[in-house]
């Protein structure tokens, strides 16, 4: 193998590697000597056949094989004997003149991970902020719980905005008098005013009584979800069974026992727990922001270019399916792309400093440990955990970047357990306000509102990234929430 450098700019190398004919022709030989006691031809005893038989017959067939293997090897040899610590997988390129017979000739492109010196860990100083669960943020609860389990009694007068009316409803086109797929349903409960049902369904039942029809036309919008009704002009008949009155619930004994609690005090006690946990996350999460803060500051080194890259890409499609998803525009101002190349950058940054810590120190993330990330993902998909725990065993790939949160976490803990760390009491109010760029990168901005992006501390070629985010993978994502039924097409979208 001759290698000779191309280029080189800061972290960036290109190579251009030449292996002889000569060298590739004796490794065609000893891969088909290898394979001899597999092939079988006529008039030869298996592990018998000539090489030249051989390789008149499959030498082609092996250079395929040959040329990955010889690429790999030549490769890694170039990275060590140059000391270079790749930073993502080498970008590798073999020469459009190759053929059978000549020297291999290919390039390398790669990016090194840079060398850098980690502060002190031992007396770093953090404040932890720290909230006490006051009974006014438990009765505000106690209040929204209430407001979301709200009874109701059926009442003898037309139906006005806020009522539950229970409906038949069986629609059509207007130009063509035809029924559609999800036109109709029975028994549906209807909250008048809640914007359930596509614009004007709602506003012609209001005065409504039960056991009266009521004719209601209205157009489907211009974006409607099924292309075959979308700005079309539909009538449904609906039948009102019932009219019925929203009323608050009554907070006391019986209405912790409807929720499976033994009495009120029971339930309040159950929600201070659910608080103290909640103020808990954001304890850490501040924490945390404030030790990623002192690692940007004391930290400045030269960071890979094709990592700031895919990390801002990654922002970049995240930012824009939210936008999509809440009806904004998608499309980014090119200041709005700087910012979000400047979150990149410090992720980058941030997660190589946690990487190196965590190798320094023989941080691990056992099996067990793994095993347990696997059982909180499918503890998030109440009913499918059997399809989310089939999916991880038969994706190692997936199975392992979940690995990279873990390294990350334990690598936060271990660091803070060196510094120096006081308790700040703070009102929930300070404790709950979101940051500018927290540790898991959320903001209330909503040009890096929930730019989760995966961590990747456990990157190939010991490229591992840290970058503060507790979510699951992008790349390889754990099954979904099997969707509810398509919503009847009389329903928003």
């Amino acid at each position: 193998m001759q290698a000779t450098e191309k280029k080189k700019d800061g972290l960036h190398y290109e190579y251009e590697v030449k292996v002889p004919a000569t060298d590739l022709d004796k490794r065609v030989d000893a891969k088909l000597q290898q394979y001899s006691g597999q092939i079988k031809l006529p008039g030869f005893r298996p592990g018998k056949v000539p090489l030249q038989v051989l390789k008149q017959k499959h030498g082609r067939n092996v250079l395929g094989e040959v040329i990955e293997e010889t690429v790999q090897e030549c490769t890694r040899q170039l990275l060590d004997e140059n000391n270079i610590r790749p930073a993502m997988q080498p970008k590798i390129e073999i020469s459009k003149d190759y053929d059978e017979g000549k020297d291999l000739v290919y390039s390398v492109s790669i990016d090194s991970l840079p060398e850098f010196k980690v502060m002190e860990l031992k007396g770093i100083k953090l404040e932890k902020p720290v909230a006490d669960v006051e009974d006014s943020k438990i009765d505000e609860a106690l209040q929204n719980l209430a407001a979301q389990r709200k009874d109701s009694a059926p009442v003898e007068r037309g139906a006005k905005d806020g009522d539950i009316i229970v409906i038949d409803f069986h629609g059509r086109t207007a130009d063509d008098n035809k029924a559609h797929p999800g036109m109709h349903a029975h028994g549906h409960n209807l909250e008048l005013g809640s914007g359930q049902f596509i614009p004007g369904f709602e506003e012609q039942l209001i005065g409504a009584k039960a056991g009266e029809s009521v004719e209601v036309k209205v157009s489907f919008p211009e974006e409607y979800q099924a292309a075959d009704l979308a700005g079309r002009d539909a009538i449904f008949d609906v039948d009102v069974s019932e009219v019925r009155e929203p009323k608050e619930s009554e907070i006391n004994d019986e209405f912790a026992k409807n929720l499976g609690l033994e009495d009120l005090e029971a339930l309040r006690k159950a929600i201070r727990e659910q608080l103290v946990s909640e103020y808990a996350q954001f304890t850490r999460l501040k924490l945390k922001k404030a030790l990623l803060d002192v690692f940007d500051e004391n930290h400045d080194f030269e960071i890979p270019q094709a990592m700031a890259d895919m990390e801002f890409q990654q922002i970049e499609r995240q930012v824009q399916m939210e936008n999509q998803q809440k009806g904004e525009e998608s499309e980014m101002s090119e200041d709005e792309k700087e910012e979000l190349k400047a979150i990149a950058v410090r992720r980058v940054k941030l997660g190589l400093v946690l990487a190196d810590i965590g190798r320094e120190n023989k941080i691990q993330v056992s099996d067990q440990e793994l095993q347990q990330a696997v059982i909180r993902e499918a503890q998030k998909y109440p009913g499918q955990e059997k399809q989310v725990f089939e999916f991880y065993s038969k994706n190692r790939d997936a199975l392992e970047s979940l690995r990279g949160p873990l390294f990350e976490e334990k690598t936060i803990d271990y660091i803070l357990e060196l510094a120096e760390v006081t308790e700040k009491t703070v009102s929930v109010e300070e404790l709950t306000a979101e940051d500018d760029e927290f540790g898991d990168a959320k903001t209330s901005d909503k040009k890096k509102a929930s730019t989760k992006s995966k961590s990747t501390a456990k990157k190939k070629a010991d490229a591992e990234k840290a970058d503060g985010t507790e979510e699951k993978p992008e790349a390889k994502k754990a099954p979904a929430k099997k969707k509810a039924p398509a919503k009847k097409a009389a329903e928003k979208k």
